[in-house]
């Protein structure tokens, strides 16, 4: 559930949807790996589970600037359309 009482979706259904997307558009599939990199935890290499994943923190202020409510799941759509605005050539 999220703040307002509405069931917040799945990050592992968005996760699973983003990756289908990436398979079957490798440019997607580029946007989206950079845009990962870059909201990654600083010194992530330093603790467990030792992966480039974003603060949790940091991601539940991103959410609540972006939508109203720090605990809602985006999107596919939106999260791609994101990702390619972001990565864009100027």
């Amino acid at each position: 559930m999220n703040g307002s009482g509405k069931p917040a979706g799945s990050w592992t259904k968005l996760v699973g949807a983003l990756t289908w997307r990436a398979v079957r558009n490798p440019r997607t599939a580029i946007a989206l790996v950079r845009v990962g990199w870059r909201f990654r935890s600083r010194d992530w290499y330093r603790r467990f589970p030792f992966l480039p994943m974003p603060d949790r923190e940091y991601m539940r202020w991103r959410l609540y600037t972006a939508y109203g409510d720090e605990y809602l799941v985006p999107s596919a759509d939106d999260v791609v359309r994101y990702a390619r605005w972001a990565v864009r050539d100027p």
